[in-house]
């Protein structure tokens, strides 16, 4: 596939300082397929200079033409939204549908939703004898995984270019085709030079020096929950703000009222998608005892389904970490009632959908993020009991609730200890604000909460 062979600074593709490549591999037949510059220290600190030059005038922009240039974004993106799918689909691997429906989709929503709220951002108010102003915080570092390349970069670079901060992007290194892709799209958009840059790389040379560089002014990351410790710590040192999105153990609680098929099918399609690879997925399936065959042979139906329909996971490092997990799941007593540690195709990375049931809170996989197309099934006692189960994890980013009445299950998710609850199914919102509790990170993303991420603010009193 195409590749540029140099880092995007100051508005230019440039040569890489380093000799050193990352070689690009679609995970369902192994083959490279491209390779990008990795980064060192010396192109970090050129991005970061650019993005320091350029903040003054674009922190001083107008929202208007802050809100334009977001906007000429979205239709560059809109426009080329088959050649980001296709992308998309060959360094992760997503079947290409999904790639259209979400990868492409859902990145062009987001970008559509900062354009609009840069125009309409109460950027000052008054409050009593004060004015209040809301400004830029400064050069961002926007550091993006690769489970859902595109959109981590638009829940970034949007709402930072929206506040008015310049940034500097490093993506994940099994994803990088994606990201030149969108550094094309805000050349073209006509972003000014220097507001956005690119450096390719790796995390521990690339991104450490990202987040350790002094001019950066916030760090904006999305990964482990093991990584964001180590940037928390080093951004801490210099008491530079952080933005961590981590990891999750999300709870699907099915209470004895709702409508258990649906229910279930929707859990098993949720921790399906984009083959089990999101921190949200709701991986832990709490169902009552009185329901609990029913609902194991439901799931285990729902499953087999999707034998040829996902796609692999992103790396054979993954793969094996996933396949550890299962056979750790058998090796502690849960019962497999759905695919398997053995890989399923002869080539790429794939991992069968697989479906434990007889899991007990205490287990690995019950505890333990998989980031893998595996489902945990609990059964519950009791809806304290559910709760506890539910709250029972260091993790605490999504989740849903399935009641035969919503009110019930609202009252049941104000109890949880989670960022997100959807509702008998609700759907996604680009506009709510996403992120967790406990271990799973620190701050929002997405729509106005995102958008305070990257602004600070000053009181002036008359």
């Amino acid at each position: 596939m195409k590749a540029h062979d140099g880092m995007y600074i100051e508005g230019a593709w440039r040569p890489a300082t380093g000799p050193d490549v990352i070689e690009v591999v679609n995970p369902a037949d192994e083959q490279v397929i491209a390779r990008v510059p990795a980064g060192t220290a010396e192109d970090v600190d050129l991005a970061v200079r650019a993005a320091r030059a350029a903040l003054p005038a674009w922190a001083a922009t107008a929202p208007a033409e802050r809100s334009a240039r977001l906007a000429a974004l979205r239709d560059v993106l809109a426009a080329r939204k088959d050649e980001i799918a296709e992308t998309v689909t060959a360094e992760l691997g997503s079947p290409l549908k999904f790639s259209q429906n979400v990868h492409a989709a859902v990145a062009v929503a987001v970008a559509a939703s900062y354009a609009e709220l840069a125009a309409t951002h109460p950027f000052e108010e008054k409050v009593g004898n004060s004015t209040v102003h809301q400004e830029p915080i400064g050069v961002v570092a926007a550091i993006t995984p690769w489970n859902y390349p595109l959109h981590q970069i638009v829940a970034k670079v949007a709402p930072a270019l929206a506040a008015g901060c310049t940034v500097v992007l490093k993506p994940a290194e099994d994803t990088p085709l994606v990201a030149q892709l969108f550094a094309e799209a805000v050349h073209e958009a006509g972003v000014p030079a220097g507001v956005f840059n690119l450096v390719t790389g790796l995390g521990p040379v690339a991104g450490q020096a990202l987040v350790e560089h002094p001019d950066v002014d916030l760090v904006s990351f999305t990964g482990s929950t093991a990584v964001g410790r180590q940037i928390g710590a080093s951004a801490g040192a210099a008491l530079k703000k952080v933005a961590l999105e981590l990891g999750g153990k999300s709870a699907n609680v099915i209470l004895p009222s709702a409508d258990l098929a649906k229910a279930v099918n929707v859990g098993v399609a949720n921790v399906m998608s984009n083959s089990g690879q999101t921190c949200s997925a709701w991986t832990r399936m709490l169902v009552h005892r009185d329901q609990y065959e029913e609902a194991v042979e439901l799931a285990a139906a729902a499953a087999a389904k999707y034998g040829e329909r996902i796609g692999p996971v992103v790396n054979a490092k993954q793969q094996e970490r996933v396949r550890g997990y299962i056979e750790k799941g058998v090796a502690e007593g849960a019962r497999l009632v759905a695919g398997g540690p053995e890989s399923p195709r002869e080539q790429g990375y794939f991992v069968a959908p697989t479906v434990f049931a007889d899991v007990t809170p205490d287990m690995t996989i019950a505890q333990e993020e998989i980031f893998g197309p595996v489902l945990s099934i609990l059964r519950y006692e009791d809806e304290e009991d559910a709760l506890r189960i539910a709250n029972g994890t260091v993790y605490g980013l999504a989740g849903a609730v399935w009641a035969g009445e919503e009110a019930e299950a609202v009252a049941f998710a104000r109890r949880m200890d989670t960022g997100q609850v959807d509702i008998n199914g609700g759907r996604f919102n680009p506009l709510a604000p996403f992120g967790g509790y406990k271990q799973s990170g620190v701050g929002r993303e997405l729509g106005s909460h995102g958008l305070a991420e990257y602004l600070q603010t000053k009181s002036l009193q008359f």
